[in-house]
This record gives C-alpha cells, structure tokens and sequence, in this order.
C-alpha cells in the first residue's frame, strides 16, 4: 500500500520556458518536440502536452510539471529504473542497427503506424528480435485496432517477434480490450484506458488488462499516479510521454517510488531526440538508468509564433488547473530556452 498526500503546489516564483528538440526518426507523425520546462524551488519541471490535447487535459500535466518544480518528489525505493528502448515506427534495418546498439533487454517496438503497416510491423519486429535474441518484445499500438484486426495482428505480430511480452491498448474501448484479451495468448496492457478515460473501474470490471501503464505528466504528477496503484491491483510500467530528460527525471522519481517494479519501464526516451535539453542526458547504461536531478541548458531555437502559441496554452491550462485546485499562486513566463 501507499498513501502519499497530493498537495497542490503553490507557484509563485516559477519561471517558466518554452522548449524545442528535433527527433532522430518520426515519431507519432512528429519531427519535432516541444514544451514548457519549469524552474522553481524544488528543481526543474516539464510540461508538454501534444498540441492535440484540449486545455482541460493539458491541465493534468501541468499539475504534474508544477509538482516537479515546486515540491519535489517522494522518498525513492530504488536508485535506479531498469528500462525498455524504444524502436519508433522506422524500416527493418534502422530497427535492427538501433536494436542492436542498445544495451537493454526488453523492446517497445512501434506499430500500427499507419492502416497499410502490418508488412512493416512484421519485419521489424523481425529484425529486433534478429538484433537481440534474448531480449523481451512489447509492442504498442497506441489504440488503432478494431478487435477483429487486434486478434490477427497481434497473432501474426507474437510469431514474428519470437513471443511478445505484452500488447499495449491494442483498441480504444475497455469493452473491446477486454474481447481481445479473451482471445489472445499475449497479455494486454492499458494505457490510453487509464491516461485519457480514468476507466479504471471498468478494466477492473471487465478484467480487460493484464498491465497497467501509467505516465507521470498526463495522471497530475508523481503522487497522483502514485495513488492509482492500489486501484488498479495490476503490475505498473511507468513510461514517458516523449519528454525531454527534465520529464524523463520525474518518469523515474515515480518508477523509483513503487514498491514493486516487475517490469522494464519506458523511460529510455531521451535517445529519440538528436540532442536533449540537458548535455548529459538521462539514457540507460547496461540497460539501467541511474537516477539523478537534470539542469535544462540547450533548445533547438524556438519561434515567436511558438513562444506566442505556448504562451497562450500556459494560460489556459493554468486557469484550469487553478479551478481544479491543482495548483496556485501565479508564475513567470520566460519565452525560449536560451
């Protein structure tokens, strides 16, 4: 059991940055990333919510970035996370030459990219499995399937991946997870369910997953996420919503804080990027990442129209948080990361 008090933070003397990073390969359709990073008394916070996202979502993970900033995070069990890499949706051979640079053990290999890209999906798990013949698969296809083509693909997907750790939220309902899960060997894990839905009752209900998934940002923050695992009774991966190592540090404080971690989690996401925020970034060594405060010095330069636009969104998400009881106080918005 753990019951850690969710306080909102008060914010006055938070400074406040936009961010930009340029991705080494595609990633969700994105070439590029970009957010706000958050300098306050406890360190440094992130918020970046995918401009897809309406203000009232967005208000979650600004709850969290403030979180970051201003109080800090709960006592650590571990002081390291062991993690997965990420394989992004590229051709068979990037994935392969990525798969083997790693030195992780477990792979979260992309898929369901685009309606036409099972061909493709097939061979680079292929490849990842060629790259690493002992390492643990899961592949994540962010809500994509109907149920008829989750059970095929996913069939088809655990033989060429050698046997597939898990699927993550293969389709959007909890009711048609939970069809899937009946009729699939591989184990479901939910996502999407939990971040966007709160259904977590439902997946209860319906014994729809087999893992629960849970991201820092998008849930309010470290001790709001932390709160949801008695709920959901499932074993937890944390993993990141493509954030820069400043978010990335906030993913581990929550990791860090389990009592129980049976698997890798996605944290290792910093090397999607072509140079993070931060000159030592936070990225596995021997398939670990060790835990440690990160200082944000470096931004691909940033618009006026983008500093504009985060400007604007910052103070959306602001007046929702504060009619939430998120968060309070009042902030200082500093344009571009210099």
């Amino acid at each position: 059991m753990c019951h850690i008090p969710i306080v909102p933070a008060y914010c006055e003397g938070v400074k406040i940055y936009v961010y930009r990073l340029k991705f080494r390969n595609r990633f969700r359709q994105l070439t590029e990333r970009d957010g706000l990073l958050l300098e306050g008394e406890a360190g440094w916070g992130e918020v970046s919510p995918f401009w897809d996202y309406d203000d009232a979502t967005a208000a979650n993970w600004l709850a969290g970035g403030v979180e970051a900033a201003q109080v800090g995070y709960p006592t650590q069990m571990r002081d390291s996370i062991r993690v997965n890499e990420t394989i992004p949706a590229v051709d068979a051979d990037t994935a392969y030459a990525l798969a083997a640079d790693s030195t992780c053990q477990t792979f979260k290999v992309k898929i369901a990219d685009h309606p036409q890209s099972l061909a493709e999906d097939l061979a680079r798990l292929e490849a990842v499995r060629a790259a690493q013949p002992d390492a643990k698969i899961r592949v994540d296809a962010n809500a994509a399937w109907d149920v008829a083509t989750a059970v095929r693909h996913i069939r088809q997907m655990d033989v060429a991946a050698g046997g597939l750790e898990y699927v993550e939220q293969p389709c959007r309902s909890v009711e048609d997870m939970a069809a899937v899960r009946r009729k699939v060997d591989v184990p479901i894990a939910a996502d999407e369910s939990i971040r966007l839905d709160n259904a977590i009752e439902d997946i209860k209900r319906m014994d729809a997953a087999d893992v629960a998934v849970l991201k820092n940002q998008p849930l309010g923050g470290v001790r709001a996420a932390l709160a949801l695992q008695d709920t959901l009774g499932l074993p937890i991966v944390v993993s990141s919503a493509v954030e820069s190592s400043v978010g990335l540090r906030a993913g581990l404080a929550l990791a860090a804080s389990l009592p129980e971690l049976p698997h890798a989690c996605g944290l290792a996401t910093s090397r999607l990027f072509e140079r993070d925020v931060a000159a030592n970034p936070l990225t596995p060594i021997g398939g670990e990442i060790a835990i440690r405060d990160i200082v944000p010095e470096y931004s691909e330069p940033v618009s006026a129209e983008l500093t504009a636009r985060w400007q604007s969104r910052l103070r959306a998400m602001w007046e929702h948080a504060t009619r939430g009881g998120q968060v309070s106080g009042d902030y200082e918005f500093m344009g571009g990361l210099r």
